[in-house]
């Protein structure tokens, strides 16, 4: 087999690592090595900013930034930036903006804002002895962060809580500090990790000297923040009487029961409620990816959370009250920023800020969140009354012609076409073929 391992390949010019990746791995493919290209900024400090962001960076990867306008939060308008490739998103987003318009809007309320990191420690010694030693060295321990925390503390932020965990029931001689944060309007996470990695560092260097230790002494594994932020939460929901929610033919109390019924089985059945938090993250991801924060770390927030009480259910509630009214609510655990990382880095992210209005920590929470439940209510709506394919494929139709290589004249006749027609693959290629013929 040929040899293809590389040495030195981060140190090579963009054009070096093009070349050898056409020659290794592309088969001299020139049309490749065009596409990489073509796909550079024109403005060679904005391709250098891009190339900075990550290691090994050839081009760039584009994907659609759209926006999703009339959302009523809180009493105030704005438009949604969102970026994003499935082609519903942004048309149901804005769909249900629309709907909730003149029925209240959006409410939301943030729960909580503290996040968290641990100190993961390994030790087999006496509970009691490692007990009394936190005890007697906490305010040692958080004095060690003055220095890191100076700055965060100016704005309004820094530790809020330390306490030693026994998790040795879980797993022999595992223990942990769990450390609560405040960040302001950062994510927080480079902060909360220099925090974490001192206290390690302290919590060391005084162990090593205390004498309860000489046997066993508490080794350090790790030192990281958690993406699990259930104190760092908003809700957020819309209401509105069962008959306000009539809509083209479809009793409006009916409605509200099927609705209801169908997010209850998003809550007991995993199978159903993995697919209606992707439907969630649908819209929350598009929102954190056009403000640039880390989608990942929301991902998985959202899905610990969904799961805490042991199984995985919605993330989204939807009742009747006893004088008929609706009520949708989604709550969310968002550790999000506004400062710091891409956000003041990326020329886009700067442009989707200033659509939301400049918003702080706690405004992009309520607007993330309200993207989520938009999207949500959009796709329940969607599966119990129409079925999802219906608005699905019309949306998709676009992305079926240009997979076949439909001119424009092509496209208006399909458009025009499939207005009350079933689209899928096989009937818009047929539709073509007989255009052609």
């Amino acid at each position: 087999m040929e040899d293809k391992m590389v040495s030195g390949f981060s140190r090579w010019t963009k054009e070096e690592k093009i070349d050898w990746l056409s020659q290794s791995y592309l088969d001299q493919d020139h049309e490749a090595k065009d596409i990489l290209k073509q796909y550079w900024n024109a403005d060679p400090k904005l391709q250098g900013l891009h190339d900075d962001f990550i290691e090994n960076a050839l081009s760039n990867y584009y994907l659609p930034f759209g926006v999703a306008p009339n959302f009523l939060i809180d009493g105030q308008t704005y438009v949604l930036p969102m970026v994003t490739e499935e082609s519903s998103v942004v048309a149901a987003a804005s769909n249900a903006a629309k709907f909730w318009s003149d029925k209240g809007g959006f409410n939301t309320k943030v729960l909580g804002t503290q996040k968290s990191g641990q100190v993961h420690l390994q030790y087999r010694g006496s509970t009691e002895d490692l007990t009394s030693f936190f005890i007697e060295n906490k305010q040692n321990l958080i004095a060690s962060l003055d220095a890191i925390q100076a700055n965060m503390k100016k704005r309004g932020g820094g530790l809020v809580s330390l306490e030693l965990q026994d998790l040795s029931d879980r797993l022999d001689g595992y223990y942990q500090l769990h450390a609560t944060f405040e960040t302001g309007d950062a994510m927080g996470a480079n902060f909360i990790n220099s925090c974490l990695e001192q206290l390690a560092t302290q919590l060391e260097r005084l162990a090593t000297v205390d004498g309860r230790f000489e046997a066993h002494t508490p080794k350090v594994v790790m030192s990281i923040l958690s993406n699990y932020v259930p104190d760092c939460r908003v809700v957020a929901r819309v209401s509105c009487p069962v008959e306000s929610l009539a809509q083209a033919g479809v009793n409006g109390r009916r409605f509200a029961e099927d609705f209801v019924t169908a997010v209850n089985m998003a809550k007991e059945n995993v199978h159903r409620a993995v697919t209606h938090n992707k439907g969630i993250m649908n819209g929350i991801d598009a929102v954190i990816v056009a403000t640039g924060n880390d989608f990942r770390a929301i991902e998985a927030g959202m899905h610990a959370y969904a799961a805490k009480d042991g199984q995985y259910r919605s993330l989204t509630t939807a009742w009747i009250d006893r004088e008929n009214n609706f009520h949708f609510e989604l709550d969310a655990p968002l550790a999000l920023g506004t400062v710091g990382g891409l956000t003041k880095l990326h020329p886009l992210v700067g442009v989707s800020m200033k659509i939301l209005n400049h918003p702080n920590a706690e405004q992009l929470m309520r607007q993330v969140a309200v993207a989520g439940l938009a999207q949500n209510f959009a796709a329940v709506r969607s599966l119990v009354t129409t079925g999802i394919q219906k608005g699905h494929m019309k949306m998709h139709l676009l992305n079926i012609l240009n997979q076949l290589g439909a001119d424009e004249q092509e496209k208006g006749a399909a458009i025009k076409h499939f207005e009350n027609e079933t689209v899928s693959h096989s009937s818009v290629s047929n539709y073509i073929d007989t255009l052609r013929s």
